[in-house]
């Protein structure tokens, strides 16, 4: 790894001097390590850095100042949907009834919260189309795998053990085939026609009396919408199997469209993509689930429930025998769930339907700039979704130049990378997924960004190979960092700092 400029600094160890962070406690116990028990006491002090505060804070500013934030930027990553999140949801989150309330607080003191909770169900059950929703998963993944569990459960529950397979097309999200392997599942990769479609005559020969479900995402993660989507929803029920929808992309079709009325029988809601909160970074997330009629007896306990009275409370432990168990700690991830529910408030159906019309327009717009400089390749020419694939491929036979390289010099140009290489099916393919939040002007420097980069891979190709030249670092070894990778640090030997008089 090769340093630029001084804002990468020293790491907090390497500031950490002696005596400097000491914390002193006030007027102690003279026999106040005597107290603790002996099998609780260190055997050597703690390695940690030793900082005075000003130096402490300046640290963690100066790295904060190193991220690349959708604060700070444009973000399009494909797949992802890393849209604007407003602050006023922020703020309701933060409020206090709802940030400070204690989990395990009893049902009469969290009836805000309780019902906050049971109408942000409702909501979704209706904006999905769904018969009924629980909030308990943590993330998208989660969300899945609660689906997937469900989706056993029904079969098992039927005395239907012989169904051990689950199709995936390869235009599926990718954790869709860990999901169905940790659920116990062989997963059967379905392939997709050369148009970006599901290929109907291979799903229906691989559909049997062995399949339990079909995971699909529609829009896929080719951008496209599948036209034929009641075809296969309806081979699947014939077959004794059911449909599971991965709602990741469900930002494109708010207001257009219901996977619950065109048949599907489960689907997961990535509330920090669709409905606000800040995704990445490793949360917060939130993965609802909606389900049809047949799966409702084992969404996740504990529900939410409504009393005649207009009073809530959670079900309590055995009151619903064939629910599949907690997924979560308590209700789940409730801060996120508040920025959702206040998302929805600010929007309305009017406005979710607007969001899914601009998101759909934003990515034709910038689909059309690049298909019309000739730069990229752009495999799936009709009409898409809320996001689109370009393609390095004819670049990098021409030049040289790969779509890493095309990444990394995004990074000079003041933009984060799409998602690249990804989906797999595509030869040096980036997942561009623009949103509805960002203005016209946005749009087309991205694309100038890009179609200046492509002009530098055919005059100075070692300008795009080499980048990026003004980021913290140069290029690092992520094929190292991935197989080999350094989880901490190795500070120096701690100092046996005894407790203060």
């Amino acid at each position: 790894m090769s340093v630029v400029g001084p804002r990468l600094q020293p790491t907090i160890f390497e500031q950490s001097r002696p005596g400097r962070g000491v914390a002193r406690v006030a007027h102690p116990p003279k026999d106040a390590l005597a107290r603790i028990p002996a099998d609780q006491l260190r055997s050597a002090p703690p390695g940690l850095p030793e900082l005075s505060e000003p130096d402490l804070v300046r640290h963690y500013v100066n790295l904060s100042q190193l991220n690349y934030a959708v604060d700070a930027g444009f973000y399009p990553l494909g797949s992802c949907t890393m849209k604007w999140n407003p602050k006023i949801n922020e703020w309701a989150a933060r409020l206090p009834g709802f940030a400070g309330l204690h989990p395990m607080a009893p049902d009469e003191t969290a009836q805000g919260t309780l019902q906050l909770l049971w109408e942000l169900e409702q909501w979704l059950a209706e904006i999905s189309g769904m018969r009924a929703v629980t909030l308990q998963p943590a993330a998208g993944a989660h969300g899945e795998l609660a689906g997937i569990l469900m989706v056993r459960a029904y079969h098992l529950a039927r005395g239907d053990a012989d169904r051990t397979e689950v199709l995936v097309p390869d235009s599926a999200h990718g954790t869709n085939p860990a999901t169905a392997a940790m659920a116990g599942y062989t997963t059967v990769n379905i392939p997709s026609r050369p148009d970006g479609a599901v290929d109907i005559d291979a799903f229906r020969a691989a559909l049997g009396p062995r399949t339990a479900a079909i995971m699909i995402t529609n829009p896929s993660t080719l951008g496209l919408f599948e036209s034929r989507i009641g075809d296969l929803i309806e081979a699947v029920h014939a077959a004794g199997a059911l449909a599971y929808m991965d709602g990741a992309n469900l930002n494109a079709i708010l207001g257009r469209f219901k996977p619950g009325e065109a048949g599907f029988d489960v689907m997961h809601i990535n509330t920090h993509k669709t409905f606000s909160t800040p995704h990445g970074g490793g949360g917060p997330g939130a993965g609802p689930v909606g389900v049809g009629e047949r799966l409702v007896p084992f969404l996740p306990s504990p529900r939410v429930l409504r009393e005649p009275d207009g009073t809530f409370r959670l079900e309590r432990t055995g009151e619903r025998p064939t629910s599949i168990g907690r997924l979560r700690t308590f209700v789940g991830s409730t801060g996120v769930l508040v920025r959702a529910y206040a998302y929805l408030c600010s929007h309305g159906a009017a406005g979710l339907a607007e969001v899914s019309d601009d998101a759909v327009l934003a990515a034709n717009y910038l689909k059309h700039r690049l298909a019309e400089s000739g730069a990229y390749d752009i495999p799936f020419a009709r009409h898409c979704m809320h996001e689109f694939i370009a393609s390095a491929a004819t670049l990098r036979r021409a030049t040289g130049v790969r779509t890493l390289d095309v990444a990394k010099r995004l990074l000079d140009k003041g933009f984060h990378a799409p998602t690249v290489y990804f989906p797999l099916t595509v030869e040096e393919g980036m997942l561009i997924e623009p949103t509805e939040t960002e203005s016209i002007e946005t749009l087309d420097a991205f694309a100038d960004a890009l179609i200046e980069i492509a002009r530098e891979a055919h005059d100075h190709p070692e300008l795009v190979t080499e980048a990026p030249h003004g980021a913290p670092v140069r290029r690092l070894d992520e094929a190292g960092a991935a197989r080999q990778p350094d989880l901490r640090a190795r500070p120096t030997a701690p100092i046996d700092t005894p407790c203060p008089d």
